[in-house]
């Protein structure tokens, strides 16, 4: 033991350095500057309620703003327009269409409904069927969409799309739902294009890109899809800002209307409803 401690005392100035080096380094840390925190503490806490205000308050303080549109369905929606609709799926669950066909508002009168037929190439939306064929019974300009997913190809979803919907004299053309964040992006084009194309000569009409207005510019800038009309979601705001001419505008997703117990989506037409009857199938 006495041994040891020699040893210990012969290399201890070695060690000494090498503590007061650790000190110092220590010591520099601990004393960065108060306004380093501050900056720092500022930077998070910004992040932060970024980020809650949009994935939690916004809708909600949208609500309570002054609605420089019109107020109705429970939501503001913007104003200057003819023809609204909605867009529906399972997740509205069970729809009282007697109750949905008498809100009829001069304000903002529902017009046409569109409605999730099914996604990828293996499922079928479980309230397509009704949905589709009460939509017609009620009156309502019908038309039908895909979910465009990335574990299937553009053809094989094509397939599963065109054994779905039946589209009669009358219905709006059919939608394609872009919104997924692929890892591939060329291969995710590529197929989504044979999607489209087939999907085209099927039905023998162009069929209508349904995207987010920032998702839009990041994933679908080839020129390609200039050729079909635009359906643009794009909430909370009273006006749609696009570089190019839009056909359909998802304005809210908060909608609330007689026979459907769940928030809805709120659509505009950009055109009359005369504008609308020519994108009928004929």
């Amino acid at each position: 033991m006495a041994q040891a401690k020699k040893n210990i005392k012969k290399t201890g100035g070695r060690k000494k350095t090498t503590s007061a080096r650790r000190s110092s380094s220590h010591k520099k840390t601990k004393d960065m500057p108060h306004w380093q925190y501050i900056l720092i503490a500022a930077l998070v806490s910004s992040i932060a309620m970024f980020i809650a205000y949009h994935l939690l308050f916004k809708h909600v303080i949208y609500r309570f703003t002054i609605c420089e549109g019109v107020k109705i369905y429970e939501t503001c929606i913007p104003k200057g327009y003819d023809v609204y609709g909605l867009d529906i799926s399972h997740h509205q669950g069970k729809i009282d269409w007697e109750k949905l066909s008498k809100e009829n508002p001069e304000e903002a009168p529902i017009s046409f409904i569109y409605m999730k037929a099914c996604e990828g190439s293996d499922h079928k939306d479980t309230r397509f069927d009704t949905n589709w064929q009460k939509a017609k019974e009620h009156g309502f300009t019908r038309g039908a969409y895909h979910y465009f997913s990335t574990y299937s190809t553009g053809l094989e979803q094509a397939n599963m799309f065109t054994k779905t919907v039946k589209l009669e004299k009358g219905d709006l053309p059919p939608v394609i739902d872009v919104e997924e964040h692929p890892e591939n992006k060329t291969q995710f084009i590529q197929e989504l294009k044979i999607f489209i194309t087939k999907i085209e000569e099927h039905y023998g009409i162009k069929p209508i890109i349904y995207s987010g207005k920032k998702y839009k510019k990041r994933y679908l800038d080839d020129k390609f899809f200039d050729r079909y009309p635009t359906w643009i979601a794009h909430y909370y705001v009273d006006s749609l800002e696009v570089d190019q001419t839009w056909t359909f505008w998802q304005c809210s997703d908060r909608g609330r209307l007689p026979g459907i117990s769940r928030n809805v989506d709120i659509n505009i037409f950009n055109g009359t409803l005369k504008t609308l009857d020519n994108f009928k199938k004929k």
